[in-house]
């Protein structure tokens, strides 16, 4: 499962639109380096992400994470690496339609359950995010995430980043997106 050169210079000239859209500033440079992340379903358009990663040391990451319309992020957690007890994650909504969904009570409203994935979306609180909100994940909390119909816009800052050791709720993800001719 992968996606084509093609379809990521697509995704990244996509994201790269949405990006001036809400008035952050973007360098070309920064535009072809974003990443596209189909979690090996080759489903970009309806679960996946594109990541720009602004920054990234040994202890901390900050990225502007970008939804298109309808498309979602599976459910996931950051597990404990060691020592570490696994990403903490702040998530600042910047432009769009964006729904996180958590633990909690069932308030699904907004959103919608990708098709034929029942099983694989078990977080069912929804906390729809407007320009301006944050969310603080602590590590371990289960989350996926999802835009609404004009796409959505956020920052992630985050405690040291590993994401290929995410775990999903989806046993066919593979976190390594793969990029072919």
């Amino acid at each position: 499962m992968s996606i084509t050169k093609k379809e990521l210079a697509t995704a990244q000239e996509r994201a790269t639109d949405l990006i001036k859209q809400a008035g952050l500033f973007i360098t070309d440079e920064e535009g072809q380096s974003i990443a596209a992340a189909d979690f090996g379903l080759s489903r970009l358009e309806q679960e996946g992400i594109q990541i720009l990663t602004m920054f990234e040391t040994d202890r901390i990451a900050g990225k502007i994470l970008v939804l298109f319309p309808n498309q979602t992020e599976p459910e996931h957690w950051h597990p404990s690496v060691g020592d570490d007890p696994g990403k903490e994650e702040v998530i600042r909504a910047l432009w769009g339609d964006l729904y996180f969904y958590i633990p909690g009570d069932n308030t699904l409203q907004q959103g919608f359950i990708v098709e034929g994935k029942d099983e694989y979306y078990t977080m069912r609180h929804e906390v729809d995010m407007k320009p301006g909100d944050q969310l603080i994940l602590p590590p371990g909390t289960k989350h996926w995430f999802q835009a609404g119909a004009k796409g959505a816009i956020m920052y992630s800052f985050s405690t040291k980043v590993r994401d290929t050791l995410d775990q999903f709720s989806d046993p066919n993800i593979v976190r390594e997106t793969k990029i072919v001719d």
